[in-house]
């Protein structure tokens, strides 16, 4: 049973103006799949909360370590903004309850999905940015991510390098090191029914570097195509004999 989502507002500490908005940040693909009725997901908002909490996240790191490399405040944005980080806010928020989803999703443990709740911290960003309208929205989303995301990492890392590298994110450093086209993802390939879907993407790097993977989110077959194509660069480097730049170490 879905939790009213008026307990999720004195969670997050914002009350929405627009009630739709929130709704449709709760509300998963797989419901409209399932109804004949014309509903609103969160896909859309999914895409443009990636996109704030993209743009505050290079904002946090530039002020933590304005001194640092490019390389390591691009690893250090990337760990903040994981799936893994994402997904731990949403358990903390117990944001898998409010979700509204199919039947299909619902018996296939969707409340729990990685993927699906990182998905869902992305979409409700976006919903809060929506409501409270900009410039607002942009600090609203700003001191929650304070609250919720930042404080595990209140000073730079004494060892940037200690921390994990996202394929993607070292894929990008690569290009841009060798002055090359910047990575292109695409989705070559979908299968499955809604609640179990399988997405192919492929990732092309310049003419004639290319790999492709499978997952059940684009953003996980996203990375597992980079950190493929990644394996593929490290042993041209290897028998080239040339020492691989410090993203592929």
């Amino acid at each position: 049973m879905t939790a009213p989502p008026e307990e999720l507002e004195s969670l997050l500490g914002y009350r929405f103006r627009d009630r739709e908005l929130l709704l449709r940040a709760l509300t998963h693909k797989s419901l409209r799949a399932e109804s004949s009725a014309d509903i609103q997901h969160n896909e859309l908002l999914e895409f443009l909360g990636d996109s704030i909490l993209g743009f505050l996240a290079s904002e946090f790191v530039f002020r933590l370590a304005p001194g640092a490399r490019e390389g390591d405040l691009s690893r250090l944005k990337a760990h903040l903004v994981s799936a893994t980080r994402l997904h731990g806010v949403a358990a903390a928020l117990g944001l898998g309850r409010f979700l509204r989803l199919g039947k299909g999703e619902e018996q296939s443990g969707g409340r729990n999905k990685k993927a699906l709740l990182a998905d869902a911290v992305e979409a409700l960003l976006a919903a809060i940015y929506l409501d409270a309208g900009p410039p607002a929205g942009l600090d609203v989303c700003r001191r929650l991510l304070e609250r919720l995301l930042w404080p595990a990492v209140e000073t730079a890392p004494a060892e940037p390098a200690s921390i994990p590298v996202d394929p993607k994110n070292a894929l990008q450093e690569f290009a841009q090191a060798r002055k090359l086209p910047l990575p292109r993802y695409c989705l070559i390939a979908q299968s499955g029914p809604e609640h179990a879907k399988l997405f192919t993407i492929e990732v092309r790097l310049g003419p004639g570097r290319s790999a492709a993977a499978q997952a059940s989110s684009k953003k996980a077959a996203s990375q597992r195509a980079a950190a493929l194509l990644l394996d593929q660069l490290r042993q041209e480097l290897a028998q080239s004999g040339g020492p691989p730049p410090e993203s592929l170490l």
